[in-house]
């Protein structure tokens, strides 16, 4: 039987950095404001890039990191909330032509939890036996679609890429254990982008991010929770079998109270929000990219990725690195 294994990360950031001392200037906030609140301290963003740029940059340093060339890979799939182009061609079809290669390419639109979705695209295509590397990536330019005029959202997001090659194995103690997606549409207006798209046509005084984020935080920390119960349930594991627990790094309170509630050590929580702000699709594979680059992520060790997005859309995976 063929599995899909998770091969190598890569990731890049811009490298303008925007610090909350920053923002102090561009609106009403402050420094000790934005860290109570979100733990955030920095955050990157582009100046002369676009969102295929980045995910160009994170997929060459994954590819290196596998030792591997655009050649080998057999499908690429971007998840990005803020594509090069209102609706074609995908931003993937960009980065495909960028390195250089004709495969199938697709974007996915599931917000934050976009990165665990192609995931589980990846590994569904591997274990059907139709490829056996897929590139998938997560990849914002979220400066471009919050409005730097509302201090509740503009101090939140950051921009990046991270990149991952999953890639078949007959080794079941290589392969990903198990992930779990799903979706609730009623939640839709919690966090939403109104004025892009054709329900509302260019409505140009809504074409921002638009949040609601007491209710976003209350459904998140509920769904995270129960997402990683149930995948742990379902493997007869706990939180001892976890090496790293890598959640979407959106807002440290969010993270802290999901990592209480499953009873996460804090020792095996990975945060990188303080440095890179909320970066959707990007955030995951930029942490797991992070620890890999700083020697802690070793081979063999059992990540569990946790996520959660506007749609709403959640989703946990069980991923050993190799």
């Amino acid at each position: 039987m063929m599995y899909a294994k998770f091969t190598s990360i890569g990731a890049y950031v811009p490298p303008k950095i925007l610090t909350n001392e920053d923002l102090e200037k561009i609106v009403d906030t402050s420094d000790e404001w934005i860290t109570k609140r979100t733990g955030i301290k920095t955050r990157h963003i582009v100046e002369n890039e676009v969102t295929s740029d980045l995910a160009y940059k994170a997929a060459l340093d994954a590819l290196k990191n596998a030792k591997m060339s655009a050649e080998d890979i057999d499908m690429i799939i971007v998840a990005t909330i803020t594509p090069d182009y209102f609706t074609m061609p995908s931003t993937a079809c960009v980065v495909a032509d960028k390195l250089g290669i004709a495969r199938p390419a697709v974007d996915i639109s599931a917000a934050c939890t976009g990165f665990i979705y192609a995931l589980a695209h990846a590994k569904a295509f591997i274990e059907s036996g139709m490829y056996k590397n897929v590139l998938i990536i997560g990849a914002e330019t979220l400066s471009k679609i919050v409005n730097w005029k509302d201090r509740t959202t503009c101090v939140l997001f950051g921009d990046g890429a991270g990149a991952a090659i999953i890639s078949a194995t007959e080794n079941k103690e290589e392969a990903i254990i198990d992930i779990d997606i799903n979706s609730d549409g009623k939640y839709q207006d919690y966090l939403i982008t109104p004025g892009r798209g054709v329900k509302y046509g260019c409505d140009t005084d809504r074409i921002w991010l638009e949040m609601k984020g007491n209710e976003t935080f209350k459904v998140a920390v509920k769904t995270l929770s129960q997402s990683v119960r149930d995948i742990l349930k379902r493997n007869n594991m706990t939180s001892d079998d976890i090496d790293w627990f890598i959640p979407h790094q959106a807002n440290y309170r969010i993270i802290d109270a999901v990592a209480r509630a499953i009873k996460m050590p804090s020792e095996k929580s990975v945060l990188t929000v303080h440095k890179y702000g909320n970066t959707s699709s990007a955030s995951i594979p930029m942490a797991i990219n992070d620890m890999y680059k700083e020697g802690k992520l070793k081979k063999g060790d059992i990540m569990l990725l946790d996520a959660f997005g506007g749609g709403f859309t959640w989703g946990s995976a069980l991923v050993p690195f190799n």
